[in-house]
């Protein structure tokens, strides 16, 4: 399947300042129609949701479209879809929400793998109701989470089992699958941080046996704000804090406040682009009818994941060449984020040199703070080299230019 780089690259105005961006794991640019979707809706009579008035249908109808459009692509039900500020916001209402029925003895599996967002919020939900946490390791020669790490430290007083669809910081992509059968076998849920994943691979949530799901927009070429996919049956059955006058219909009576619907609609907009990418020999983002979406974010999905995994592979090469740098990202199935450290060298130095290049590649840890310690890099964690769909050969050469210039220095 073709992938035409710079038909995508041409949709970006933020290319257009010259950087290559490998900063796509911290948030990834914006085509224009995703800008124009937003634009468009703030421009528009809009007002609460509702079915009376013109303004309330096109607030209405830009919720049902933006978690439908969410439910395509993670092959979920839009009845199940939820909105909120982050994914880190989601996460912490929803562990305080699901924590209000544990107590002494109950107990919660957290790994060492995943972005902080995915484990405080479950930590600290453990601690205020008695409950206990249990670690889930990963091997750190390898970057593997095998499941039977996690079934060493599940029991038949598990609540529930927190994982990372995909690590932000190595790449790792764990067998979700069989992490949730055995989550599931000892009667727990799966808390699935799918931030890192989705912008990379197509997700099922049923296949993968999330129990919830989360993603942020803004990692995969959208607006601002993250969301959570669930069984509404399961969401039914949860009891979140909420105004008194507040609906009480799911997947509603979990979001605080009224949404904000230009930025829906650029989640929409930005899951039509995404939808576009296996067909590019016409325009760009062309999302095409709704009804065949699905089938074609698959496409789009895989033609993504080829033409990123070819390039993971040209800057792994090209690394691995240069004197004194070691490669972090070592799964077997892994994401095309790779995380460098340098002998004797600061990777923040890296940073800053590669950025007066025009070449951004940021350092640090990146929330992942387990990770990092349990990699033994401490808090400081590496030079994160992550990729997006815009990405070509030209940004990989200036990429790699710009680390031997600075190993030569």
């Amino acid at each position: 399947m073709s992938y035409d780089v710079a038909a995508v690259r041409a949709c970006f105005p933020a290319l257009r300042a010259g950087a290559a961006h490998f900063d796509g794991p911290g948030g990834s640019q914006v085509p224009e129609s995703v800008a124009a979707a937003v634009a468009a809706t703030l421009t528009s009579p809009i007002a609460n949701r509702g079915r009376v008035t013109q303004a309330e249908r096109t607030a209405d109808d830009v919720v049902l479209a933006a978690r439908q459009a969410i439910a395509d692509l993670v092959a979920g039900d839009p009845g199940g879809v939820v909105f909120g500020r982050s994914t880190t916001q989601l996460t912490y209402d929803l562990s305080r929400t699901l924590s209000a029925g544990w107590g002494p003895g109950d107990e919660v599996v957290v790994t060492r793998l995943d972005h902080d967002a995915n484990v405080r919020p479950w930590v600290q939900a453990a601690a205020a109701r008695g409950a206990t946490v249990r670690w889930a390791e990963f091997d750190p020669a390898t970057g593997e989470l095998a499941p039977e790490a996690v079934g060493r430290v599940l029991s038949d007083r598990t609540r529930l089992v927190a994982v990372t669809g995909a690590s932000n910081l190595i790449g790792t992509r764990p067998d979700v699958a069989a992490i949730s059968a055995l989550a599931h076998d000892a009667g727990a849920l799966t808390h699935v941080d799918g931030v890192h994943l989705t912008a990379h691979a197509a997700v099922d949530v049923r296949a993968l046996g999330a129990d919830l799901y989360a993603c942020s927009p803004y990692k995969f070429l959208g607006p601002h704000l993250g969301c959570v996919v669930a069984d509404p049956a399961l969401l039914g059955r949860l009891h979140p804090d909420k105004l008194l006058p507040s609906t009480d219909a799911v997947p509603e009576r979990f979001e605080l406040g009224t949404l904000p619907y230009e930025l829906l609609a650029g989640t929409t907009a930005a899951v039509d682009f995404l939808a576009g990418l296996g067909g590019l020999a016409g325009r760009a983002g062309d999302g095409g009818p709704e009804s065949d979406r699905r089938a074609r974010l698959e496409a789009g999905m895989a033609a993504l994941e080829e033409h990123e995994d070819r390039l993971r592979e040209r800057i792994e090469d090209g690394v691995r060449a240069l004197p004194g740098v070691t490669v972090w990202s070592r799964a077997a199935r892994r994401t095309p984020t790779l995380l460098l450290t340098f002998d004797g060298r600061d990777a923040a130095d890296a940073y800053r040199f590669l950025a007066e290049r025009g070449v951004n590649a940021p350092a640090g840890s990146f929330y992942a703070i387990e990770a990092s310690r349990h990699l033994g890099l401490g808090d400081t964690g590496g030079l994160r080299v992550g990729l997006a769909p815009y990405n070509d050969d030209e940004d990989v050469d200036r990429l790699l230019a710009g680390l031997g210039e600075w190993l030569d220095g």
